[in-house]
């Protein structure tokens, strides 16, 4: 299950581990596309292995903006706080496990 991050928990919550970060907005119909894909790769891995989470670009303007995201949805993975790898638009579950697992 993904949890919401906002501007404000978005560092605690993103910095350690390999973590996946869902920008989103709910008029988003590839957002909305993306979202079952998500949620069956976080019953896959444990959260100990991956984190999502989920960021409203509309409700957090400050983080989207400070990651240059321009289209949504955007996924973000980050490892150890750093960013390692960026995707825009919706992709399937085997191309998001492709992506995971060069960085695990």
């Amino acid at each position: 299950m993904s949890q919401a991050v906002t501007d404000t928990t978005f560092n605690e919550e993103t910095d350690k581990g390999l973590v996946l970060i869902d920008f989103w907005a709910t008029w988003c119909g590839p957002c909305r596309m993306q979202a079952p894909i998500l949620e069956q790769l976080g019953e896959e891995y444990g959260e100990d292995d991956l984190k999502i989470v989920k960021m409203d670009v509309d409700e957090n303007p400050e983080t989207p903006a400070s990651f240059g995201i321009m289209s949504i949805p955007t996924l973000v993975l980050k490892k150890d706080g750093q960013v390692v790898d960026k995707v825009i638009g919706v992709h399937t579950k085997d191309q998001l496990k492709e992506l995971i697992s060069a960085h695990m």
